[in-house]
Formats: structure tokens, C-alpha cells, sequence
């Protein structure tokens, strides 16, 4: 039954562009590694990563001249760098940020096959490369989830208690949580982000659109629930899975967050500190004292299957729950064509906003 039910759930996760948007190439001058679909840039840079998987992942580096901050950002399950692209462009100039982003192993020309584990080494090689090629600090990046993102994101901020802040962008609670609404983790689920919120020492923003038909909002609501350090969320009415980077609210909440986090911890809680969706940053809750040891120990490391059948003798009329996941997989592979559409007209929108000369933050568009 887990191992149905495990399957099923990585299905929902991984929906990697077919064909790739893009190809690497060289460039015939420098050597330097180019996407095809795009001419060179002097801020951007394109690299190959290794990860402790032994897979290659494809990254690009932005860098801005007035950046105090590096947003890492882990993009949705449906998308790729070539897709990504302009956004991650239009992201780093209005928050004035410097940013990374990345392809999953077995996304992009990114090699290997993706999977939960393969996605935690991915971010985790792309981290390394910030501190040891880019000389970024822990308490100058920000880590930043979308969608299935928010599974790699929440597990490399639960590990490290000196970020400046994390940004969930439509997260998920787990992977069986968007097929079922299950009230409690099971070994076989994938991205438990349900437990490891609550792990995260720093700043936290959460963004959902309340029309989500493929992540519902409650999803995003939890995980605001949940965070020890609060800021004020953004809950786009109308917004859906895919669109939210139209909204012209999403543009000046995202600045207004990175203005705050920049600021010294002192200087944040001014004005009233009361608990409400105006003020922006909540006091954080006393921290327990969590160690986080060098060698990576995963909160959500999957137990071995047991040989009794305790847990499964718990579930409900086993064969009624199985029938019901099967359906909610139906369910899924119509969220997976609606992504896919989202995705098409995110970037036709894309194409037509920037032929406009980017005048507005509207004209961002989505992976």
C-alpha cells in the first residue's frame, strides 16, 4: 500500500519539461556556457554543479551591482531554466537581488532522474557553490520554494538556523497532502515540508493564490500557521498555481519583504506587535535548541518498512482509501494539463510584456 501510494505521490511531484526549453552551449569566443535560447549576458552566468548523487545540475547566477542579498530559488515541477529564464532576469532587477537558480536533476540538460533525494543534493550543490564560488553568507541568502520547490527549500532551511528568510510560493504540506487529506505523516510520504516548517529560525513569507485548483490555499495557510517567525503573507484572491507573479501585489510585497529582511533584526519590529495579517514581522517564538550537525541528517529520512502491520492496520477500510487515492490520481493528471496550460500562457504573456519595455512589475511572468 505505501509503496503504491509513494509512487503515486512522486508522479505528482515531477513533470519535467518534454523536450527541454533549452540547450547548452559554448560560446565560440569565451568557452563560457551558453542557454541557446538566449544571447550572453555579462551578469549571468551559466554552470554545471556535481551533487553528492553523482548528477550534474544545470545553474545560472545573476548578479546585481547593488544586491545585499542572494535569492536561491527552486522553481515548480513543470518548468526548466529556459523557462525560467526571464523571469529569474526581471526577479533580480526589481528586488535587486543577486539570484541562483537551478534545474533538478533530470530537468533541463540537468542529468540524472528526478526524485525527492535527488532534489535534496541538487539545492544542496547549488548552496555550496554560493558560499565557496560566490562568497555569499548564510545570513545574506534567502531561500526561495515554488510549488514542489518549497520540498528542497524547507529541508535545506531546517538545517540552517542563520538565513536571512525563505520565501514558500504556493508550497505543499507533503506530497500525499495534495492527493488526500490525510491528518498525520506516514514513512512513505515525500516532502513532509508539514514537519519541517517548524524547524525554521528565520523569517518566513508565504505567498498562495486563493483560486489554487492544483495546491489548495490551505496548503499555504498551514505553513504560515506553522512558521515561528512571521511575516505579513500574501493571500492572492483569484490567483491560481500557476499566475501569481501577475499580480501587481506580488511584485511590492516581495520588495517590501526584502527591504524588512535586510534590515537588522532590531530595526524590524517597529510599530505595533500585535498578531495580525497588517503588521509585517511577528516576534519569533523562543527557539528550541536544535543542533544541526555538519554531516546532513534529514529530518524526514525515510524509515524502513516495518514488518508489522501496526500502521496499516490503523487505515481505515485499506481498500476504500486505496480506491480514493486512485481517483484523487485522476484528479492529478488534470492538474498536471492545467499547469501545463498555465505554463504556455505564462510565457506568451511573458513575451508580450517585455516587448513593452518591462514598465510594470505585471509583466513578470511564471515557471
Amino acid at each position: 500500500m505505501g509503496g503504491v501510494t509513494s509512487s503515486m505521490a512522486a508522479k505528482l511531484a515531477f513533470f519535467p519539461p518534454n523536450p527541454p526549453s533549452y540547450k547548452l552551449v559554448a560560446d565560440e569566443m569565451t568557452g563560457l556556457l551558453l542557454l541557446s535560447t538566449f544571447p550572453h549576458r555579462e551578469n549571468v552566468e551559466i554552470l554545471k554543479l556535481p551533487t553528492r548523487k553523482g548528477t550534474e545540475v544545470v545553474a545560472m547566477y545573476i548578479r546585481h551591482p547593488m544586491a545585499n542579498s542572494t535569492l536561491l530559488y527552486s522553481h515548480g515541477n513543470a518548468a526548466d531554466l529556459g523557462q525560467m529564464y526571464e523571469l529569474f532576469v526581471e526577479l533580480s532587477i526589481h528586488l535587486r537581488v543577486n539570484l541562483m537558480g537551478y534545474d533538478y536533476s533530470g530537468y533541463g540538460q540537468s542529468s540524472g532522474k528526478p526524485s525527492e533525494q535527488h532534489t535534496y543534493a541538487d539545492i544542496e550543490a547549488v548552496y555550496k557553490c554560493l558560499e565557496e564560488g560566490y562568497g555569499a553568507k548564510q545570513e545574506d541568502i534567502i531561500l526561495y520554494g515554488q510549488s514542489v520547490g518549497s520540498g528542497p527549500t524547507l529541508d535545506l532551511a531546517a538545517r540552517l538556523p542563520h538565513l536571512r528568510a525563505v520565501v514558500l510560493h504556493s508550497p505543499i504540506l507533503s506530497g500525499l497532502r495534495v492527493m488526500y487529506p490525510v491528518k498525520k505523516s506516514y514513512w512513505f510520504d515525500i516532502y513532509k515540508n508539514i514537519d519541517k516548517i517548524q524547524l525554521v529560525d528565520c523569517p518566513v513569507l508565504v505567498i498562495h493564490g486563493t483560486a489554487d485548483e492544483v495546491v489548495d490555499c490551505s496548503h499555504g495557510k498551514q505553513h504560515w500557521e506553522l512558521s515561528k517567525e512571521k511575516y505579513e503573507p500574501l493571500w492572492l484572491k483569484g490567483g491560481n498555481h500557476c499566475d501569481l507573479e501577475h499580480h501587481p501585489e506580488y511584485i511590492r510585497h516581495l520588495k517590501k519583504f526584502v527591504s524588512t529582511v535586510e534590515k537588522p533584526p532590531s530595526q524590524r519590529y517597529t510599530g505595533s506587535r500585535r498578531r495580525s495579517t497588517d503588521q509585517q514581522l511577528l516576534p519569533p517564538r523562543k527557539s528550541t535548541d536544535i543542533v544541526f550537525e555538519a554531516s546532513r541528517k534529514s529530518t524526514d529520512r525515510r524509515e524502513k518498512p516495518r514488518h508489522s502491520t501496526d500502521k496499516l492496520e490503523k487505515l481505515k477500510n485499506q481498500s476504500n482509501y486505496a480506491e480514493k487515492l486512485m481517483v484523487s490520481f485522476d484528479q492529478v493528471e488534470r492538474s498536471r494539463r492545467s499547469v501545463d496550460c498555465c505554463l504556455e500562457k505564462s510565457r506568451k504573456s511573458v513575451d508580450h510584456q517585455l516587448e513593452r519595455g518591462r514598465k510594470s512589475v505585471d509583466r513578470i511572468r511564471t515557471g
